[in-house]
């Protein structure tokens, strides 16, 4: 558990949970104490520890892939609190959540004010959240390439999904992926340019990489 962001109105901790070390995301508006869970890969009870002392208001799913959602259920049970996703990608959760995510939806905490970003190509309903200059990503970037694809229709969606949403954020915007750690918009579209500039097969998809694909 480390604090990535704890500027003068936002606190944002990480957390690596779960066999493929996914990253849970707790948002704290530093004014109020409202907080709230981006993911939930697993170990449900460590993620309460990390919002001792808050006030929890959601829980926010990036999309529906289980190494997400592990203790999904159990931390929805022990928060009682509304999940917030999208609805193509609510198909596999024990119950639906009860607030469905679209485009352009604004959730605030306290003070903050998060943008949803629907972000389809790792799944039809992937989504994204801004808030200020912190991009918590899910799987649909990270440093080095995008989200891993399963047909060429999702990797156009993805490419698309980055080129025309993500990077016309402000460079300084820092992401944060699922997994692993952090960039910024300036040196994805940098690394991206060099993969653009490059002719490929029209059937690429799977493990891209900007510098090796």
């Amino acid at each position: 558990m480390s604090n990535i962001v704890d500027d003068k109105n936002l606190r944002i901790v990480r957390l690596e949970l779960g066999p493929y070390g996914t990253n849970t995301y707790i948002l704290v508006c530093k004014a109020t104490g409202e907080s709230l869970v981006v993911d939930a890969p697993a170990r449900a009870p460590t993620i309460i520890k990390g919002l001792q002392g808050t006030q929890p208001r959601y829980v926010l799913l990036t999309h529906d892939h289980y190494d997400h959602t592990g203790a999904m259920a159990d931390l929805r049970l022990r928060l009682q609190v509304p999940l917030g996703a999208h609805a193509e990608d609510s198909h596999s959760l024990k119950s639906p959540p009860e607030i469905f995510l679209k485009d352009n939806h604004v959730i605030s905490l306290g003070n903050i004010r998060i943008e949803v970003m629907h972000v389809p190509g790792h799944t039809p309903g992937s989504l994204c959240f801004l808030a200020g200059k912190y991009l918590l990503a899910g799987d649909t970037i990270f440093p080095g390439g995008p989200g891993k694809t399963w047909s060429p229709d999702d990797f156009r969606r993805i490419i698309e999904s980055i080129t025309t949403r993500i990077f016309r954020l402000p460079g300084d915007t820092r992401i944060f992926p699922g997994h692993g750690d952090g960039t910024t918009v300036k040196q994805s579209k940098e690394q991206y340019e060099g993969f653009a500039a490059r002719p490929h097969p029209a059937d690429l998809y799977g493990d891209v990489l900007w510098a090796s694909s």
